[in-house]
């Protein structure tokens, strides 16, 4: 038998002992309850059928003294902790279709871009192109880089992220921490100006990859330096949402201004615009919170208006629209791999319907660290190592336009068009340097062989080809089909990645389908062989913010998710010796039981789907005594590991602190319970749905079916 009893309220410090609030907790059952009488008994052991109860009366069953709505009680199956943020609305599957514009915003590691699209006019996406200190070249996106200076003073020339690792980190969170925390409270009279996208000369200063910091739990690349980072922002008094939220800021006037000169001043006050933002599919529920923060902070609408979709799935909405529908069948399984700038993306789906097309998740969404930049910083030490270090510093220092004009025609030629078969040699500009033929430098040009570049792309590729087989193995594991594999994202545009995934996957070594609609001819053959058809759309690079406008303009195409983790609360029950330790046990007076806290109850399961449409219902059952503050605070707590532990430990990780406030609610709701000893108090049943959708995990309170106040949660 399970009994679900308040925790101590003095809070155990073994090594085993959660920190967590102890003097309001929310208990729950796992097994069958019954319905209590209205006298109550001390005595321990009158309740020999075990039945488990949730309100903090005696746990045996045993009668009470009732006031209130009635004069029995019966507790609820179980209670359970509420999952993220702010209340969010469900998802607007069918909201209003008035006119709209629609604006999504692909904030990358490296690069960010924007799409918007009228609704009267679905089919005219509009990407911007033209952008701040770009002098009138177009750009499907913008850097993600941002400097601060204070008017009149001159820009540094430290490097925030340069290759070389001296001073960098893999991220252990502390100095990410540090960068996050710092203080912004105390800023100057004079606010710093800011640079940012295309506004730097070569040899300025800026401040790279800030989107990584906003997640503790990721690692950083090795050419990131959390101290370097920290300290240019402490100069300003800024931290790193200070930053993200500055950018998307400078990324919302330059869009308001294009769109404004696009549709017109009338228009833009008259219609309604609507953001949706994309982020990482493994990022954490804090990390998306904080997104939004900085979003709302920048001017984009509050956190319940802005919408927000992982960057594999938008990329899957267009695709997956793109691909002729006869060519795609109900249950098949596409693997969606966003390779950017930073980061690797990966998220499987399968087709549940084609009218309308509906999609579920298949695999737990994954991810890593080896995007594009990882090929510039191996392009930079084998020119350095080349040229040798003196000159290559001394390039880089004083001719830096040189640098970035071979470093340029590497990110867009060769690390898009190179195919060892077609380019025996490349030769990368660097003018200005003299020849050397033990370096290969000749007229300006730095010759490299296919095999050199090869070399360069083959550890980075690797990396995305064990991703992706990951994705696959696991969908065949649980025999599905997996009819495809879609390539996006900047690094996606690569030939020589297409042409490694074609060879790791298929037999055949057909040119990729680059047409806005890409086919599966031989698919099923394929399927006959164990191979799986690569697709590489036209617009690999835009994928991500095409597919975002999608989902605002025409609403959620994935209708149910996998959850990324374990995700549960604590609670105390009845000391069993077959179960327990008797180091852990503790006496409870009001109970007169021994019991143990602690106790790990999972409400979701990792890999467990989860439907927007259909929110998850978490019962609780509170007590309260007379005077006792009504608003009420827990933790959610999660765990990655395949099997979560039963207990606590400490090596779980704290989502998040929620606050509920139960002040809303009319004391009628509330059941006046006595104990035998005179003790009286109020007990509360109340529910909270949870909704899983892109965005994370939203919630809101009900009691009766009735929703109450808000939940909010504070993110560790």
């Amino acid at each position: 038998m399970t009994f679900n009893l308040p925790l101590r309220t003095t809070p155990d410090t073994s090594s085993t002992t959660s920190r967590r609030n102890q003097a309001s907790r929310n208990y729950y059952s796992t097994t069958t309850t019954t319905t209590t009488t209205t006298t109550a008994s001390a005595a321990a052991g009158s309740n020999p059928s075990g039945t488990a109860i949730t309100s903090e009366i005696s746990p045996s069953g045993n009668t009470a003294a009732a006031a209130g709505r009635g004069s029995t009680y019966s507790p609820p199956l179980s209670s359970t902790e509420a999952i993220d943020g702010p209340v969010r609305e469900p998802a607007r599957e069918n909201a209003a279709m008035s006119d709209r514009l629609i604006v999504g915003v692909d904030f990358g590691t490296t690069y960010s871009g924007v799409a918007a699209v009228y609704t009267s006019t679905p089919d005219d996406v509009e990407i911007i192109k033209t952008w701040p200190g770009g002098n009138g070249i177009t750009s499907d996106k913008v850097p993600t880089e941002i400097a601060y200076h204070f008017p009149g003073s001159t820009a540094t020339t430290t490097t925030t992220s340069a290759a070389t690792s001296s001073t960098s980190s893999n991220g252990n969170g502390n100095t990410q921490e540090d960068a996050e925390d710092n203080s912004s409270s105390s800023a100057d009279a004079t606010p710093p100006a800011v640079k940012w996208g295309f506004q730097f000369r070569p040899e300025e200063s800026r401040l790279r990859c800030i989107k990584l910091f906003l997640d503790r739990s990721q690692k950083l690349p090795f050419y990131v330096s959390p101290l370097e980072t920290a300290a240019q922002l402490k100069r300003f008094n800024k931290n790193v949402v200070d930053a993200v939220s500055d950018y998307l800021t400078q990324v919302y006037r330059h869009t308001t201004d294009t769109l404004t000169r696009r549709y017109g001043e009338s228009f833009m006050a008259s219609t309604r615009v609507e953001y949706v933002l994309t982020c990482p599919a493994v990022w954490s529920d804090a990390a998306k919170n904080t997104t939004l923060r900085a979003a709302e902070r920048a001017g984009m609408g509050s956190r319940s208006e802005i919408q927000m979709i992982s960057e594999p799935e938008a990329a899957a909405v267009y695709t997956l629209k793109a691909i002729q529908p006869n060519h795609l069948s109900v249950g098949d399984n596409f693997v969606v791999c966003d390779a950017g700038g930073g980061t690797v993306d990966l998220i499987a789906y399968k087709i549940m319907s084609l009218k309308p097309l509906r999609v579920e998740e298949s695999a737990v969404g994954t991810g890593g660290l080896c995007g594009s930049a990882f090929l510039n910083y191996r392009f930079e030490e084998h020119v350095r190592n080349r040229i040798g270090k003196t000159r290559f510093d001394e390039m880089k220092l004083k001719k830096g336009k040189t640098w970035q004009m071979g470093l340029r025609y590497f990110e867009e030629f060769v690390k898009r068009n190179f195919n060892e078969d077609e380019h025996q040699e490349v030769n990368i500009p660097f003018p200005g340097l003299p020849d050397d033929e033990e370096a290969g430098l000749d007229s300006g040009f730095l010759v490299m062989t296919a095999g050199e570049i090869k070399d360069m792309f083959e550890p980075v590729v690797k990396e995305v080809t064990d991703l992706v087989q990951g994705q696959v193995d696991g969908l065949r594991a649980k025999g599905g089909v997996v009819s495809g594999i879609v390539l996006v994202g900047g690094f996606g545009q690569s030939d020589y990645l297409y042409r490694r995934l074609k060879a790791h996957f298929t037999t055949s070594a057909a040119p990729p389908p680059y047409s806005e609609r890409p086919t599966h001819s031989g698919a099923g053959a394929h399927q006959e062989g164990g191979s799986i058809e690569v697709m590489q759309p036209v617009y690999a690079w835009t994928a991500v913010v095409r597919g975002a406008v999608l989902r605002g303009l025409e609403g959620n195409m994935v209708i149910s998710r996998k959850s990324r983790m374990h995700y549960g609360t604590s609670y105390a029950t009845v000391y069993d010796e077959g179960k327990h330790s008797v180091s852990e046990r503790y006496w409870s007076p009001l109970w007169e039981r021994w019991m143990v806290s602690d106790r790990m109850q999972w409400h979701i399961a990792k890999g467990e789907s989860l439907s927007p449409s259909s929110p998850i219902a978490f019962h609780y059952t509170r007590n309260f005594r007379p005077g006792q503050s009504l608003v009420v605070t827990d933790d959610l707590i999660a765990c990655e590991a395949d099997e979560p532990p039963a207990a606590y430990t400490r090596d779980l990780m704290h989502v998040c602190t929620l606050t509920t406030d139960l002040n809303a609610v009319p004391r009628s709701l509330f059941t006046r319970l006595t104990t035998t000893r005179g003790v009286e108090f109020d007990n509360l049943d109340f529910t909270l749905e949870m909704i899983v959708d892109s965005a994370g995990l939203g919630f809101e309170l009900k009691v009766d079916g009735v929703r109450y106040g808000r939940v909010e949660a504070e993110f560790h």
